[in-house]
């Protein structure tokens, strides 16, 4: 039964969706349609409104790209590669590499979800260089399915964002229904929160391994198309050759950057923000590869995989400013958001605040953007409701990650480890997407009646 649904999810993926760049195109469009018609500005207005966002995610954009080309070259050194291989080595069989590479993207991913989508795509190729008859696509594909849960972990924007004290900061994010600090005690470690991470841990895993196909039907890559790029060795002869194969520079780098992380993490705790992992990445690809030169090779090969992040989230940017433009003091994003406050109560608030944060991800794909679109109008409604601001913000960072499934935005690190497009494993991901789904709205379900709150609530 599962593996005829995946089999026509996956049918009906590669003959409908179009490259990831048409759709964030068709997107744009559809945005572009709907905005117009909320707000009432005119088509000038509204390009105009479009054009001043097409910018705005330039920083987080170059974070992307470095996230992919930084784990991929540290990945690439033989020290790691020898390490990977024997974590992949727990695998013997098609069943069990599907098994291993989603738990263990699962668990990274609540860790850190930048961690998480490096690890989880590297570990998926040396998976399916070292099993044979391993199905490519769907390895890759629980590989990003570990991403559903990264929103309920320790790198959760919405959770971090309400845990950190700062009156004036919570009350605008929150339209002024927070004013102090949200313990992670009531959100990442709330026991909703937990059960639903233990079942996609638990169940995922084997869903992923039971839609594996058989063996006519399996895309088993040749693993000799999966080995990295070999840089030829000549021995240094000029001065300028034997300092760039100097180990001493690369040493003086790393001693810097440790120096940094000890003190970082000494002054502000375990707070593992994106440019700190990047950082991380940074000093750890320095120190794996021991010569500058062989890290610049391997960060060149690295960057060919970028491509489609350079292209494509200055459209989503685009899209983020469609979905907020309110010229009127009424935008895209607040509409959909008040339709699903008015038709709630106090118990189905937490479970619709999850729908409506999930159609709102499709087009705000980014956890910061989620917030300040949907932090202003939902804190409010669910504090009237009766219901705990915490609630509200965890529904919201489920949303967010829940339709990452089905929406090619955050699979695109990923994607450009693996060297796939969107449609190879998209189909796979719809399952994931309806099983996790099923998950959440039975667990915000029970937090809406009362049951599995955190103490205090």
């Amino acid at each position: 039964m599962l593996k005829k649904l995946s089999n026509g999810c996956v049918q009906l993926v590669n003959r409908f969706l179009p490259d990831p760049f048409l759709f964030c195109v068709i997107l744009t469009i559809l945005v572009f349609i709907g905005s117009m018609a909320v707000t009432g500005a005119g088509f000038v207005a509204t390009v105009a409104g479009w054009g001043s966002g097409v910018w705005g995610l330039l920083a987080f954009s170059m974070q992307m790209a470095l996230v992919l080309v930084l784990g991929n070259a540290f990945a690439n050194a033989e020290i790691v590669k020898k390490i990977i291989e024997k974590i992949a080595g727990i695998a013997k069989t098609p069943t069990q590499g599907i098994i291993v590479v989603t738990a263990i993207s699962v668990v990274c991913c609540w860790a850190n979800w930048g961690f998480g989508l490096v690890i989880g795509a590297i570990l998926a190729k040396e998976i399916a260089r070292q099993v044979k008859g391993i199905d490519y696509r769907l390895l890759i594909a629980s590989a990003y399915t570990g991403f559903v849960v990264w929103h309920a972990g320790f790198s959760g924007s919405i959770p971090l964002a309400l845990a950190t004290p700062g009156e004036e900061a919570l009350l605008k994010a929150t339209g002024g229904a927070v004013s102090e600090a949200v313990s992670t005690s009531m959100t990442i470690f709330a026991p909703y929160n937990i059960l639903a991470c233990v079942i996609i841990l638990v169940g995922l895993p084997l869903i992923n391994a039971k839609m594996h196909p058989s063996k006519e039907e399996a895309f088993i890559v040749d693993p000799k198309l999966l080995e990295e790029k070999v840089v030829e060795k000549k021995a240094p002869v000029t001065p300028a050759e034997k300092l760039e194969n100097n180990p001493i520079c690369s040493l003086v780098i790393v001693v810097a950057g440790v120096i940094f992380l000890v003190n970082y993490f000494a002054t502000k705790g375990f707070n593992l923000t994106l440019d700190i992992v990047n950082f991380i990445f940074l000093i750890l690809g320095i120190l794996a590869h021991k010569t500058p030169i062989n890290y610049v090779n391997a960060v060149g090969e690295a960057a060919k995989g970028t491509a489609g992040i350079i292209l494509q989230f200055p459209f989503y940017a685009g899209i983020m400013a469609l979905m907020t433009f309110a010229p009127n003091g009424v935008s895209l994003a607040s509409v959909i958001s008040n339709f699903f406050v008015s038709i709630s109560t106090h118990i189905t608030f937490p479970l619709f605040s999850f729908l409506s944060a999930g159609i709102v991800n499709f087009f705000v794909p980014s956890g910061g953007g989620q917030w300040a679109v949907q932090g202003p109008i939902m804190m409010p409604a669910g504090l009237e409701l009766g219901v705990h601001p915490s609630v509200t913000g965890m529904a919201i960072a489920w949303g967010d990650a829940w339709t990452n499934m089905i929406q090619p935005f955050w699979a695109l690190p990923a994607l450009g480890i693996a060297g796939l497009s969107a449609r190879d494993i998209m189909g796979y991901c719809v399952i994931c997407l309806l099983f996790s789904g099923i998950v959440v709205c039975a667990c915000f379900a029970l937090a809406g009646m009362g049951i599995l709150l955190p103490a205090g609530i």
